[in-house]
């Protein structure tokens, strides 16, 4: 998964489980903020990454990625996640403590870290 989308879904699960959420988004991995601003609800999210210039529009479970093209669905459990990425092919899956959260991108096969 494109980095700047892993922090977008970071700040999107955050938003979504009721954390008070920043409009910067720390990427542990990259080692920068990254300036997220938009509405996210149960049934409609629409964000715009400042980083890439690209929007992430949809419902959760039917995001789409305007800047990478691709859809992406996210499922919240609480303060665990998971989803699918459908333009890589990969699971995702993460859990949310506070303003931290981790996902688990199958495609790099590591842990991320973000604070939100």
């Amino acid at each position: 998964m494109n980095p700047n989308l892993r922090a977008c879904i970071a700040h999107v699960a955050a938003r979504l489980s009721g954390v008070g959420v920043n409009s910067a988004v720390y990427d542990y991995s990259q080692s920068k903020h990254i300036h997220v601003s938009g509405n996210v609800s149960a049934t409609a999210v629409n964000v715009y990454d400042h980083d890439r210039g690209a929007h992430l529009t949809g419902s959760p479970a039917n995001l789409y990625d305007h800047g990478l093209g691709g859809h992406i669905s996210l499922n919240l459990n609480g303060a665990q996640f998971s989803g699918y990425d459908h333009r890589s092919g990969y699971h995702y899956q993460g859990t949310i403590n506070g303003s931290s959260v981790t996902v688990y991108d199958y495609e790099s096969g590591q842990h991320h870290q973000f604070n939100v």
